[in-house]
C-alpha cells in the first residue's frame, strides 16, 4: 500500500505543478492582451487624429489659399481665357514623329537587354 500512496502522491504533485503552470500562462496571455488592447485605443487615436488632419489640410479653402500665396496662381476669369483653333486640315500625320525601333544587332545583345532590371 505504501507504493500506492507515493504513486498518487507523485500525480497529485504532478497536477499541482501543471495547474500552477496553467495558471501562469493564463497570466502571461492576459497580460499580452492588454498591452493589445492598449496597443489597439492608441493606434484608433491616432488614425482618428490623422484623418482630422487629413480633413483639415484637404480643405477647399486652405487649398485656394495656398495656390494663391505659394504658387501665386489666379482663379480662372472668362476675359482672359484663349481659345487656340487650328483650320481643318492644316495638321496632318507627317506633322507627327513617329519613333523608329533600334535595329537588333546581335541575339547576345537582346538577351543581355532581357536580363536586365527595370
Amino acid at each position: 500500500m505504501s507504493r500506492l500512496n507515493i504513486f498518487l502522491l507523485i500525480v497529485v504533485m504532478g497536477c499541482a505543478l501543471s495547474v500552477v503552470n496553467a495558471t501562469n500562462q493564463q497570466r502571461q496571455f492576459f497580460i499580452q492582451l492588454q498591452r493589445a488592447q492598449s496597443q489597439e485605443r492608441q493606434l484608433q487615436q491616432n488614425y482618428a487624429q490623422l484623418q482630422y488632419q487629413q480633413s483639415a489640410l484637404s480643405r477647399s479653402a486652405r487649398i485656394e489659399q495656398l495656390a494663391t500665396d505659394s504658387l501665386k496662381m489666379q482663379p480662372v476669369a472668362t476675359g482672359r481665357t484663349q481659345y487656340l483653333t487650328l483650320a481643318p486640315g492644316a495638321a496632318t500625320a507627317s506633322d507627327a514623329p513617329v519613333p523608329v525601333p533600334a535595329p537588333a544587332s546581335s541575339p547576345a545583345a537582346t538577351s543581355s537587354r532581357r536580363g536586365g532590371t527595370r
